[in-house]
């Protein structure tokens, strides 16, 4: 992004930035804390004019390096925007009976409102379904290939029923997330694709895809969906990591 673009999305000023904070905490939308020598996920307890508090990771060694870090960049994905600030001066406290991280209040804070939401794919094992039904009321199930806060991207393992058109409502979406829970929603249905693959037999296959839009989100279901996409990331990364 130019800096010139970034300029728009920039929030600087105690008050500006207490505005995102405010937010965050109403919400309660999940942070993802990265350091020099590794990340948690936490979540904001409280803000003022002085300072921010937020949990700490559920890892006491990664707690302990982020302390020693000096420097920790956060980043939060919200049905709107992404969120982004530097928190330096970091300790250690107790808030309300518990410990907790405290830090001064960012000076500016990267507020960037989003068309495209980032996207995670889905593992190919297990295999997360999607359920719901077609317009004309038969019943439909999905392979999920990826998510996003935004929506889902699916394959069909047979051909697409007749007179499915771009802007169908869908308004029982039901997402299955294996261990991670499930989430119902009403979705449009915004393109029709095809995914093709080749065979072990040399052989092109092709698959319908679909990509749809959630029209609407709760916000429990936005930190649940957020959450597993920190995971999701979380296991591609390692397993990237694992053949390099």
């Amino acid at each position: 992004m130019k800096d010139a673009d970034k300029e728009q999305y920039l929030k600087r000023g105690t008050l500006a930035v207490l505005n995102v904070m405010k937010d965050l905490l109403r919400y309660q939308t999940l942070l993802m804390a990265n350091f020099s020598r590794g990340q948690f996920i936490s979540r904001l307890l409280a803000a003022d004019e002085e300072r921010v508090i937020f949990d700490l990771g559920s890892n006491a060694l990664d707690n302990e390096l982020a302390l020693q870090s000096g420097e920790l960049n956060i980043a939060a994905e919200t049905h709107g925007a992404k969120v982004e600030f530097s928190l330096q001066g970091l300790t250690r406290i107790d808030y309300e009976g518990l410990p907790a991280f405290a830090a001064p209040l960012p000076e500016l804070v990267w507020q960037i409102q989003r068309r495209e939401f980032f996207r995670v794919n889905a593992p190919m094992e297990p295999v997360f379904y999607c359920h719901t039904e077609w317009p004309d009321g038969r019943k439909a199930r999905f392979r999920l290939q990826d998510l996003s806060l935004g929506g889902i991207g699916v394959l069909l393992d047979e051909p697409l029923p007749e007179g499915l058109t771009r802007g169908d409502d869908f308004k029982k979406l039901r997402v299955e997330l294996g261990e991670y829970g499930q989430f119902e929603v009403t979705a449009k249905l915004l393109h029709i694709g095809e995914r093709s693959t080749v065979t072990g037999k040399n052989e092109t296959r092709v698959t319908p895809r679909l990509s749809f839009r959630f029209t609407v989100i709760e916000p429990v279901q936005e930190r649940q969906l957020q959450q597993v996409i920190f995971a999701l990331e979380r296991l591609a990364r390692d397993k990237a990591n694992r053949f390099q």
